[in-house]
């Protein structure tokens, strides 16, 4: 894990080759279809009405959190990718910001990006490098990569990406007539995509790397391809500045119900939820998370009240 570690802050992303266990990565990929059409079914128009979302728009092709399946959710806490952030992150103190699962497929819209980095949607700020404020995003694949199914496009971190000032922040690969308020690089920079690496790898494949790094998302060219991947992003509980997703807003949702009852107190921290001995946690504040999760064991709370 320390070689990991390093190659994550020296390079600014590391791939894990088959890093999540079967045991979580098989019931996911079991579930898929609960959410996504098979690449078969797509391709073959089984469902036009189920496919209509996928075309046209790459982003279309998202879910997020909480998902249909219950073993979708459970990864996004699962015991490897929950480890792997803290190691990252150099803390145990940390938040899930956001989770979200995407399907892609050959021919449905166009996924080749410009090269970019992904801070402008993930802070309020701009990225530091200090260590207490990094910030970690995942690719955790949940079938097969390849770059001929549209493996994401890394930059290693350099002293030409260090020297990227926070804007502008997209850098096509040729020179373009706008520049989005000085947010793209109207010149283009070739150099950077001379030295982009894919990222593939087998199915529980996880790439992590940093809103700073450089990447972009790339075409799928495999005839009747498709590809099926989680994005997942931690930070620091004190990084405040740092997120995505709002929980709240996303907590009466039937979904969210099912996947709090079943979760560790350790799996809800990552949401925010006290841990138990927090001041939070009263006879007031029991009983009302009691009333409102019936199925949820409040025995780790109650105990330490």
């Amino acid at each position: 894990m320390s070689r990991a570690v390093q190659s994550w802050v020296d390079d600014g992303f590391v791939i894990l080759p088959s890093y999540l266990p079967d045991d979580v990565l098989a019931p996911a990929v079991d579930d898929l279809e609960l959410m996504f059409p098979n690449a078969d079914d797509f391709h073959d128009g089984i469902d036009p009405a189920r496919n209509a979302r996928f075309i046209g728009d790459e982003f279309n092709g998202i879910d997020s959190f909480p998902f249909t399946s219950l073993a979708l959710c459970r990864v996004p806490v699962s015991a490897a990718l929950v480890s792997l952030a803290e190691a990252l992150l150099g803390t145990q103190d940390i938040r899930l910001y956001s989770a979200e699962a995407w399907g892609k497929y050959e021919g449905a819209a166009d996924y080749d990006q410009d090269l970019h980095r992904d801070f402008l949607n993930h802070t309020i700020l701009a990225p530091s490098s200090a260590p207490q404020f990094r910030q970690l995003e995942l690719f955790v694949f949940l079938s097969e990569v390849t770059p001929e199914l549209g493996a994401p496009r890394m930059v290693r971190r350099s002293s030409i990406t260090d020297e990227l000032p926070a804007k502008p922040n997209f850098f096509p690969a040729h020179a373009v007539s706008e520049d989005d308020e000085g947010f793209v690089d109207a010149a283009g920079r070739p150099d950077l995509y001379e030295i982009e690496t894919p990222a593939a790898g087998p199915a529980g494949t996880v790439v992590a790397f940093q809103p700073q790094t450089v990447h972009r998302g790339a075409a799928i060219t495999q005839p009747r391809g498709s590809r099926f991947t989680m994005h997942l992003n931690y930070r620091p509980a004190e990084a405040e500045w740092a997120h995505r997703h709002a929980w709240a807003d996303r907590s009466h949702n039937p979904h969210w119900y099912t996947f709090v009852e079943q979760a560790n107190p350790r799996q809800l921290e990552l949401f925010g939820f006290p841990p138990p001995g927090h001041s939070y946690w009263t006879v007031e504040t029991l009983t009302g998370v009691s009333q409102r999760y019936p199925g949820l064991d409040m025995n780790p709370w109650r105990s330490s009240l």
